[in-house]
């Protein structure tokens, strides 16, 4: 069940193309970096927007990029596979006085998905100006349920001028309230609020493990490397579920430096209904297995493999814990009181609420009680064991 490195290094899938040429190509210098900084762009910065039936969410998300302190040059809205409202809106959006120029792409029929949508997006704009640094200085790929913090692009800029060799700087993502309609459907999406809000302020900001896909700022220096490498940002494959953790491997495989930064802030969408979140985690946890398998274990995937397989055996051992207190009070015929054991629990309790300090008083109690959180660890556990399951057993995935 482990993910062994001789595992992943045993796949037969084939790897990106152009992957070898990338992972070769010798790390950026910096006096090769600043000559193109120093080159007058058509923009300073473009936003592309992926949205597939996004109806509901696009216009918040176009309004939170143009209340933005430093405004992106421009938007493109890539209508992707849309069968509802979402061009419509989108159009009415652009039409409005005042706000960042905004173009609609349409893509009734995109065979390559988010993807292909991206690359879509990107070609066009790096045909107008014969590269994409020759287009614009930097590119801002957000989903279509995020909103931005105010400030995001300012701060991001900022984090970028501070290193030449950075080629991203990926949002901090918090999840958004207030989308329950029953008390089972709060819980679910409190639990992933308190899991976005920990994730935010825990995650590696020096082994990066992906740009988040609701907000990731990009070097177009380090974008045109890809597209000279393999021709293409984003990889174009049915079996790519993660386009933005298989391209951050492939920048970190260039020699490019990606990083987090916690001032720049995304507020996505959550599931409050479980099978939709089990079908996105599934569809996440999947992807990303097949493109460690692709790549084995190196420098670069190495701690992800690391943390999944900890993950899983965290989980057999609170699973572990819990049957043998059961068994226990049911010999007993009540609740086992070791006071070692009580000792361990009261520690957890207190370790749980003190990792989620900044998500407020609310979420400190819901950790200490530790039931809420053991039950979504059986349903995390589900989608994790899942996507091994069928990331070793079945075909090729496909992005629904």
């Amino acid at each position: 069940m482990a993910l062994t490195g001789s595992a992943l290094l045993d796949s037969e899938e084939a790897l990106p193309p152009g992957t070898e040429a990338v992972r070769q190509a010798p790390p950026p210098a910096v006096d090769k970096v600043l000559p193109k900084a120093h080159r007058e762009p058509a923009h300073d910065t473009v936003v592309v927007i992926p949205a597939r039936n996004e109806e509901a969410e696009v216009l918040s998300s176009l309004e939170s990029l143009a209340a933005q302190t430093h405004r992106p040059d421009l938007i493109l809205v890539v209508v992707n596979n849309s069968t509802d409202g979402t061009e419509r809106i989108t159009r009415e959006f652009a039409g409005r006085p005042g706000v960042p120029q905004t173009r609609v792409l349409c893509l009734p029929d995109n065979p390559h998905k988010k993807a292909g949508a991206l690359n879509h997006a990107l070609a066009g704009l790096a045909e107008q100006c014969g590269d994409l640094t020759g287009a614009a200085r930097y590119v801002l790929v957000m989903d279509a349920d995020t909103s931005l913090h105010p400030r995001f692009v300012q701060r991001a800029r900022m984090v970028m001028e501070s290193d030449p060799t950075l080629g991203g700087v990926s949002a901090t993502c918090y999840g958004r309230s207030g989308l329950w309609q029953n008390p089972w459907q709060r819980y679910l999406a409190g639990m992933q609020i308190i899991e976005y809000g920990r994730y935010a302020h825990t995650r590696s900001r020096t082994d990066l493990h992906t740009m988040a896909g609701a907000g990731s700022f990009y070097s177009t220096a380090a974008l045109q490397h890809l597209i000279d490498a393999r021709g293409e940002v984003f990889w174009q494959h049915s079996g790519n579920l993660v386009e933005d953790y298989e391209t951050t491997l492939s920048l970190k495989e260039a020699g490019w430096r990606v990083t987090a930064n916690q001032y720049c802030v995304a507020y996505t969408d959550l599931m409050p209904v479980l099978g939709d979140l089990v079908r996105q985690r599934e569809r996440w946890v999947r992807g990303t297995l097949d493109i460690m398998r692709q790549r084995g274990w190196t420098r670069h995937t190495r701690l992800s493999i690391v943390q999944y397989v900890l993950g899983l055996l965290g989980f057999a051992y609170s699973l572990g814990w819990v049957a043998v207190w059961a068994a226990q009070s049911i010999a007993q015929g009540q609740p086992a009181g070791d006071p070692l054991w009580l000792l361990l629990l009261l520690a957890w309790s207190v370790f749980s609420a003190v990792r989620v300090i900044p998500l407020g008083w609310k979420a400190m109690l819901v950790c200490a009680l530790l039931l809420p959180e053991l039950v979504f660890q059986f349903i995390r556990t589900y989608w994790m064991g899942a996507s091994l399951w069928r990331s070793y057993t079945s075909g090729a995935a496909t992005w629904a």
